[in-house]
């Protein structure tokens, strides 16, 4: 009877330590089963926990750097965090985190925001980055703007018909402060020379033009909205780049021709005619490449030329 009772005891004892492991690897199975924690998450805990940090990932640990950027003190370092941002393209957290900034005290961080958003090509942004072109700082306006056009909104032409022009336009674009600003050719000339804004005006601009910029000249950005303006759907923007052609800015006159020929419309061509004369060599080069081009594309029809008006201004209102 005794050997039965001890075989009793051992398969009580293996079912015991059976229940024991089962119940064990259940806890650990749960675990792994739950929602993952947010990448936001992980990279906060370990903050203040040196060992924590030791157990984190190199993703834990890049989200964590870059948040801790966002949320600094300090506004240059949480500018520099946001920009990076714009290298996450498609991730949503990045969109996310780039929104909020866009939403900080500092201009700096704004602009940074508004540039990353583009970037990334954050699609779902378009309405954020169309209230940042209400911003009271220009830069911030500027950025938002070439942002939109990456995501093809053709708001984004609004603002740099404004610089080129200094007009507003229609009830659309700047406020009065902001426009004031860009009329204001020290400001411009301060914008001009800013990290950031979306464009670098002095690209592809040669020596001849660049000698002649100035700390106070707002040619150089001027003549980068010209450039913006290429592909501009709107009619007034041919209108305002033929006006551009005669400015008395070789930058910009040259940079009017350049998006003048990019436009692909040959009724221009009579328009612009007179550059082909212009004292300066680098105009009217330009203007002769940009009437050898235009002399060469098919004349656009009335009908054809309506069509494309109707459907620019029904994409806009979308």
């Amino acid at each position: 009877m005794r050997k039965p009772s001890m075989m009793l005891r051992k398969r009580t004892s293996v079912r015991i330590r059976t229940v024991g492991l089962l119940i064990l690897l259940g806890v650990l199975g749960g675990a792994q089963a739950q929602s993952p924690i947010s990448l936001s998450r992980q990279a906060k805990q370990p903050a203040n926990n040196p060992s924590a940090r030791l157990a984190e990932t190199p993703q834990q640990k890049a989200w964590r750097i870059l948040h801790e950027g966002l949320e600094d003190k300090n506004a240059d370092r949480r500018a520099k965090a946001a920009r990076a941002l714009g290298l996450l393209t498609g991730n949503a957290e990045a969109e996310k985190a780039a929104v909020l900034a866009l939403q900080d005290e500092k201009p700096n961080v704004r602009l940074a925001a508004a540039v990353s958003l583009g970037s990334m090509h954050a699609e779902h942004s378009k309405g954020n980055l169309e209230e940042a072109l209400g911003d009271s700082e220009p830069s911030v306006v500027l950025a938002a703007a070439n942002s939109l056009l990456l995501l093809h909104d053709d708001v984004g032409y609004d603002t740099y018909y404004e610089v080129l022009t200094g007009e507003k336009r229609a009830s659309k674009g700047l406020i009065k402060e902001q426009l004031d600003t860009l009329k204001n050719k020290k400001k411009m000339a301060q914008l001009g020379f800013e990290d950031g804004i979306g464009f670098i005006p002095f690209a592809g601009m040669g020596y001849e033009i660049f000698k002649t910029v100035t700390k106070n000249d707002s040619s150089p950005l001027r003549a980068a909205a010209a450039k913006k303006l290429a592909h501009d759907p709107e009619l007034d923007a041919a209108e305002a780049l033929v006006k551009a052609s005669g400015d008395k800015n070789l930058a910009v006159r040259a940079a009017a021709l350049e998006a003048i020929a990019l436009r692909e419309d040959r009724s221009l061509v009579p328009k612009i005619s007179a550059a082909l004369d212009d004292e300066k060599e680098l105009v009217r080069f330009t203007a002769a490449a940009c009437v050898a081009h235009l002399s060469v594309v098919p004349e656009r029809t009335p009908s054809s030329n309506g069509s494309k008006l109707v459907a620019a201004i029904h994409a806009r209102k979308k």
